[in-house]
């Protein structure tokens, strides 16, 4: 038989994570690749309704690195790269020399798993429901704990299939409607690839914002149609933004061979992936390395041990001593020229050709709410905020992104106060019950 103590922490377990009729849902989408003026050149009615119906950031700053993998995971644990050590979209080795593509390391536990724990794990270890559907990390085993349910992206998968992206949001419908999924991360792989492979001014880029606009009108019917007007919070993000990569004659291009010996003096390199670049030098060769590419024309050359502080990259273990980062447009090559984008990203966070977006609708946002701009680490406390959990620690801060959100009085759910406020009321009832029993 029970003692009054268990009845009472039983009782609190059922009301803290069961029993609060206040807590809503969120799904956070993310177009990877959306610059965050892509819709200013494109007529985009819902994207623009949205500004009427929600929250708007002039832009988010992503972090450091600008890379699909790293913001991508910056975005669902609020914490720099230096920190998460998903530092590359390649998963390396500096001392076996392995590097797996991007698509390839989605399945890769031992390069998402660095002790970080993302806001799917900390949701669940608070008794919530959580998915995964292509998000960047999601398909990751963390210490023994994985992801609900987790749909991983395979290789060759089509981003730009129309049809697909509208089937993908009726799934995560019926996921939060019948099977009372508290949070969904959703990811589409678009704008980025027509960005990279036709560039950022291309009419066919503009098509696909077109095509964002008609998913996005298609995603605030099906929110309708499940009866989640009430009940779901959306947030519209993206991972970097994309510039128009210069196309020189071969003599402007940065062939860094051309300026070191790569094979004698390094013992390790991923150099020839857009605007940035990292390499190991060989024992006792880092000075004459981080000197001979300190005379290359296009870049700038770093210590990793001399990073500027707004990268936030110099604390990774994983990161290689020299970082390379190219002038905005033009791409790193090693030994020769490979690199055929028109379009790309990697360059430092601070230029606003990679900047992306912010846009948030539901019960628990204001409406026709301009904000200005923030770091994409805040998207994560207010995550937990609209979900009513305990935030893991993280270098965000609620009161960054807390005006985006309705004062209690107004809200249907009034936030986490709110919840508190309901919760502590029944906890002093039980607590007397209880004593007196």
């Amino acid at each position: 038989m029970k003692t009054r103590l268990e009845l009472f922490l039983v009782a609190v377990t059922v009301i803290a994570v069961a029993g609060n009729p206040l807590r809503k849902k969120l799904l956070l989408i993310s177009f990877d690749g959306f610059r965050w003026d892509y819709d200013q050149d494109v007529d985009t009615p819902c994207l623009d309704q949205l500004v009427q119906d929600g929250v708007k950031a002039k832009y988010i700053n992503p972090p450091m690195l600008t890379m699909t993998g790293p913001s991508h995971f910056t975005t669902i644990t609020g914490r720099w790269a230096e920190d998460h050590e998903v530092i590359h979209n390649v998963m390396f080795n500096t001392k076996t020399n392995l590097k797996v593509p991007y698509k390839e390391t989605l399945r890769r536990s031992e390069w998402w798993d660095n002790g970080v724990v993302p806001l799917w794990i900390t949701a669940q270890n608070q008794g919530l429901r959580t998915a995964s559907f292509f998000y960047p990390g999601g398909g990751a085993n963390y210490s023994g704990q994985t992801v609900n349910r987790a749909l991983v992206e395979s290789y060759g998968h089509p981003d730009d299939n129309e049809t697909e992206w509208r089937q993908n949001i009726d799934k995560v419908m019926r996921w939060f409607s019948e099977e009372d999924f508290h949070l969904v991360t959703l990811y589409y792989g678009e704008p980025d690839n027509v960005g990279h492979a036709k560039g950022p001014d291309h009419p066919d880029r503009k098509e696909i914002i077109k095509q964002i606009d008609r998913t996005i009108g298609y995603l605030r019917e099906a929110v309708i149609r499940h009866h989640l007007t009430d009940s779901l919070n959306v947030i519209i993000t993206s991972d970097h933004g994309m510039t128009t990569v210069k196309k020189r004659p071969q003599v402007d291009e940065i062939i860094l061979n051309k300026f070191v010996n790569l094979l004698k003096l390094t013992s390790f390199e991923i150099l020839d992936y857009g605007g940035f670049g990292i390499l190991t030098p060989r024992p006792g060769k880092e000075q004459e390395v981080f000197h001979a590419l300190s005379n290359v024309p296009n870049l700038t050359v770093y210590k990793k041990n001399e990073l500027p502080e707004s990268f936030h990259l110099s604390k990774s273990k994983r990161l290689p001593p020299i970082v390379i980062v190219a002038d905005l447009g033009f791409n790193l090559n090693s030994r020769f020229i490979v690199y055929i984008n028109k379009g790309d990203h990697g360059y430092h966070n601070g230029e606003m050709d990679m900047k992306t977006i912010f846009r948030a609708f539901g019960p628990d946002f204001k409406k026709n709410f301009l904000s200005e701009p923030f770091d994409s680490i805040h998207i994560y406390p207010l995550m937990c905020e609209l979900l009513q959990i305990k935030a893991a620690p993280h270098n965000g801060s609620i009161t960054v992104t807390e005006k985006l959100l309705l004062d209690s009085g107004e809200s249907t759910s009034g936030g986490s106060k709110s919840y508190r406020m309901s919760v502590i009321p029944l906890m002093s009832m039980l607590l007397v019950t209880f004593a007196v029993a």
